[in-house]
């Protein structure tokens, strides 16, 4: 298996171009062009398909990828049109099994989405999709083919993870719909994905069984690490760190935007000139570059109680995974509570250790509540003494065989009864 990983990235890093790349911002394949409404078609129809070979830094690859343009659903369960990248296998499609790996390319750039980067473009996407290039070398080289939906959307909408999950969902059910994929009804699948991944797969577990239990059905297992729980809450504990603060300000314009909120009558001259700059922004532009950046700064004064700001108060319980459903697939769940490495205090009352962005009493109350309410096969495991960046090195390491033991059969573990208790995730900021 290393040696077919090995020659897998070799070829990735050796072959050179034989095409051109395909670069979105004159691309007209990512707007739906039909004239029938979207509304009136079945999430996961494709709209549009074409093939092209996986690029890595903008280097094509001896990789076949298959990109559809298909009808899902965003935040406010509107129809919208997406696009996901299908990566065929070198050896031959598997109809039995595939991975939707979702992508940590956190951005509230469209450009910056994963099949652009798949597609050719070298922007901040192509360097994240590079950075992936290892854990989906090996993915491809066990034999399962992978899908990798734009999670996040055409609008980049950051953070919003309800339309994270069934952007997801969708791309499984237009990855089956697709001849060109080989995948078909009977096809199973794994769900992997890290950090925003995370958000993605997470959401994905939870809205299955009610928003596409024909998906659900032929889910074996999730894995995932460094999750977003509760956002109310991790916007308290980034506010005024070295690394992440500068990742709040970005959630709430991708939530602003995902939900058409309007948070500028709330913002203070410097908060407005942040949300200017950072509009269009990826994650390497807000990471340690707003140290010690807090919330009363970014609003006005007689808002720095974020309770007093109405349009996030009704909109963050949307986005708390503590109200979704519970996930009935089996879970293998890691986070990182050494946060201080990356700047990020550990010890405000009620909020606790995290990884420097996200908390870890929030993910373990949410493991403790999948325990509790009917699935309990979940696996938890907190990495003390490491980081965001530490845990996903930690993550990786055992993700695809976790995924191996679920297509085999082998019965997932549980620790149900062995997680710490965490925090309280109701609503209030």
């Amino acid at each position: 298996m290393l040696s077919a990983i090995a020659a897998l990235s070799m070829a990735f890093a050796t072959t050179t171009a034989t095409a051109p790349p395909v670069y979105a911002a004159a691309d007209s394949f990512y707007a739906y062009q039909g004239g029938a409404p979207l509304s009136g078609m079945e999430p996961g129809t494709i709209l549009d398909t074409r093939t092209l070979t996986y690029h890595v830094a903008g280097i094509s690859t001896p990789i076949t990828a298959i990109q559809l343009l298909y009808r899902t659903t965003d935040a406010q369960y509107r129809a919208s049109a997406n696009v996901t990248s299908i990566l065929l296998p070198p050896g031959g499609v598997d109809p039995s099994k595939a991975i939707a790996y979702q992508s940590f390319y956190d951005s509230l750039d469209p450009e910056h989405g994963p099949s652009r980067a798949i597609a050719g473009d070298v922007s901040f996407g192509g360097l994240v999709n590079t950075s992936e290039t290892v854990l989906l070398a090996d993915i491809l080289a066990r034999g399962y083919t992978v899908i990798v939906a734009d999670t996040e959307g055409q609008r980049a909408n950051f953070a919003a993870g309800p339309e994270y999950g069934m952007n997801t969902l969708d791309s499984i059910r237009a990855a089956v719909n697709s001849p060109a994929t080989g995948l078909n009804s009977e096809t199973r699948f794994g769900l992997v994905g890290y950090s925003g991944g995370a958000i993605a797969t997470n959401w994905a577990a939870a809205l299955a069984p009610d928003y596409a239990p024909e998906i659900n059905a032929r889910i074996v297992g999730a894995t995932q690490g460094g999750l977003l729980v509760n956002p109310a809450r991790n916007l308290r504990y980034v506010s005024g760190s070295v690394g992440w603060s500068g990742v709040a300000p970005m959630a709430i314009i991708g939530v602003a935007r995902s939900y058409d909120l309007d948070f500028t009558p709330y913002l203070s001259p410097y908060g407005a000139q942040v949300a200017a700059a950072l509009r269009s922004a990826s994650i390497a532009n807000v990471l340690f570059q707003y140290p010690g950046l807090t919330w009363q700064q970014l609003v006005k004064p007689e808002y720095a109680d974020p309770n007093n700001v109405a349009v996030l108060v009704d909109t963050v319980d949307q986005v708390n995974l503590g109200y979704a459903p519970t996930p009935t697939v089996p879970l293998y769940i890691a986070q990182g509570g050494g946060g201080f490495l990356e700047g990020t205090d550990g010890s405000l009352p009620g909020i606790g250790a995290g990884d420097g962005v996200m908390v870890a009493g929030d993910v373990r109350t949410l493991a403790r509540q999948y325990c509790a309410t009917g699935n309990p096969r979940i696996e938890y495991v907190q990495y003390d003494a490491l980081s965001h960046v530490g845990t996903m090195g930690a993550w990786m390491t055992g993700a695809v065989s976790w995924i191996d033991d679920r297509f085999a059969g082998i019965p997932a573990g549980s620790n149900c009864w062995a997680i710490p208790e965490g925090n309280s995730l109701t609503s209030g900021l």
